[in-house]
């Protein structure tokens, strides 16, 4: 295999507001930080996506090389920019605002896919976000999860649902129908209580089993994160630290994860794992700079 794991989706330069008042740059997107993730614990990632041919379109491609995660698939449109977005981070969240309309990555098409290096990938990650940002993506999105198949990777979903980018409805219809055909469901508690009208994580864990993944990690915030198999059902406690930036933490869960995965552990060390990385996240600013490395975790 040449990659471990291949990420599908957009990609943006990001602004975060510091306490004094000032905006730190730095680097974002939640399938990039899940690549970046990735590749920090040692997997060999790479990512697919469009950027423009301009100034943040070269950042986040000299970003990915010094991350080692591979630019192959990485489409530059000249005709297009890169998107940006802003946060306002607090130890309870964080508020976000976005500059993405139009962007390079929401012109993707199905056509743009590298459907051959499919046959060398172990697993396909992607996200509610990746096909919310376009028609194109959308049907991208679609297209890739079924090639994936096709050639025998695993495919990883997270939900990610982002309310501001389409409705309920749509969101709904498109991540159930990604979850009857992946085999990774990378859910988040918040966004399964809209999605499925339930509140409990037991039932959340049963109704996405039910839908086909072989694996359901449900990733719960504060309160740990549920490992869930048609045969075994772990919730991991939360690595305890004092969190500044919650930002990105959700990406390097599922990076983490996935890395273990393809490294051959099994679901329940892989999500122990990745409970300690998303945490590690947290104490700095920013989706990308936090992300720890495999010694640190």
């Amino acid at each position: 295999m040449d990659f471990d794991l291949l990420c599908f989706g957009e990609a943006m330069m990001e602004l975060t507001r510091m306490g004094s008042g000032d905006y730190k740059a730095g680097y974002g997107g939640d399938t990039s930080n899940c690549a970046i993730a990735a590749a920090r614990q040692g997997a060999r990632a790479g990512y697919i996506t469009a950027v423009g041919d301009d100034a943040f379109g070269r950042e986040l491609l000299d970003l990915w090389q010094r991350e080692a995660v591979s630019t192959e698939f990485v489409r530059v449109d000249s005709t297009a920019p890169t998107g940006l977005y802003i946060i306002t981070p607090s130890p309870a969240g964080r508020d976000f605002a976005y500059y993405r309309a139009g962007s390079a990555a929401s012109r993707y098409t199905a056509d743009d896919l590298p459907v051959a290096a499919l046959r060398r990938t172990r697993i396909v990650q992607l996200s509610g976000i990746s096909q919310a940002i376009g028609t194109g993506p959308l049907a991208a999105g679609t297209a890739l999860i079924e090639a994936a198949r096709q050639a025998g990777c695993e495919v990883a979903y997270d939900t990610n649902l982002r309310l501001k980018l389409w409705d309920l409805e749509q969101a709904r219809a498109t991540m159930h129908a990604a979850m009857t055909r992946c085999t990774i469901a990378l859910p988040s508690i918040d966004d399964s209580r809209v999605l499925t009208g339930l509140e409990d994580a037991d039932a959340i864990a049963d109704a996405y089993l039910a839908m086909g993944p072989r694996v359901v990690a449900l990733k719960m915030g504060e309160a740990g994160a549920m490992i869930a198999t048609t045969t075994t059902r772990v919730v991991i406690p939360p690595h305890r630290v004092t969190p500044v930036d919650a930002t990105g933490a959700g990406d390097t869960f599922d990076g983490a994860f996935l890395a273990r995965l393809a490294a051959g552990a099994d679901a329940v060390d892989a999500g122990r794992y990745a409970a300690v990385a998303a945490a590690l996240t947290t104490t700095g600013y920013g989706a990308v700079s936090p992300i720890p490395r495999f010694g640190e975790v």
